[in-house]
C-alpha cells in the first residue's frame, strides 16, 4: 500500500532538508509518545548508515520497527526503510527547489506485506485506505506549516 504528497514550503531546499534530517528532534517526539528508542550506529553526522531500533505501542500491542538510514543526498533525496514483523517499509523524501525561497517536498510510504497474515492486515487497512491517506496528508501539511513558521520567524529581525 502506498501513501504520497506533495506540498509546496515557503523555505529555501537547504532549510527543509535540515529539518527532516534534525533526527534528535524526531528521537525526542517519538520518546515523548511513549516509543522507547534506541540508536544502532555511531555516526556523528546524519548519513547512510544511521538506524534506530524502535519499540512502539501500536493498536494495544508493542511492536519492533528497524530504521535504517539508506539514501542521503543533501539537499534533495532521504529514504529510510525500515522493518517490522510481517512488513517492509520504505519512506522516501523528495525536495525540489522551485525558487531560492520555496521548495516542493514530496512524500512517499510504501508499506508492503511479507507473510500471509502480514497480506491479511493490509488487506483490512485497504478498506479505510481514504481515511488513512488523509492523516498522511495531513500530517505532512502540519510539518510544512510548522517549518514555514519556525523559518519565518528565524528571518525576522
Amino acid at each position: 500500500m502506498k501513501f504520497s504528497t506533495k506540498e509546496d514550503i515557503e523555505a529555501p531546499a537547504d532549510v527543509v532538508f535540515a529539518a527532516l534530517t534534525d533526527f534528535p528532534l524526531f528521537e525526542r517526539a517519538a520518546l515523548r509518545r511513549g516509543a522507547e528508542l534506541v540508536r544502532m550506529d555511531k555516526l556523528d553526522q546524519p548519513g547512510v548508515g544511521m538506524g534506530w531500533n524502535v519499540r512502539l505501542q501500536l493498536r494495544g500491542k508493542w511492536r519492533r520497527v528497524i530504521c535504517d538510514l539508506r539514501e542521503y543526498n543533501e539537499p534533495s533525496r532521504i529514504t529510510v526503510f525500515a522493518e517490522s514483523t510481517g512488513f517492509d517499509m520504505v519512506l522516501e523524501m523528495n525536495l525540489v527547489a522551485l525558487s531560492r525561497s520555496r521548495t516542493r517536498l514530496g512524500v512517499e510510504f510504501d508499506i508492503r506485506p511479507r507473510t500471509l497474515s502480514a497480506r491479511v492486515k493490509l488487506q483490512s487497512a485497504k478498506l479505510i485506505k481514504a481515511n488513512l491517506a488523509r492523516k498522511f496528508t495531513g500530517r505532512v501539511q502540519k510539518f510544512a506549516a510548522e517549518l514555514e513558521l519556525r523559518h519565518l520567524k528565524l528571518r525576522m529581525p
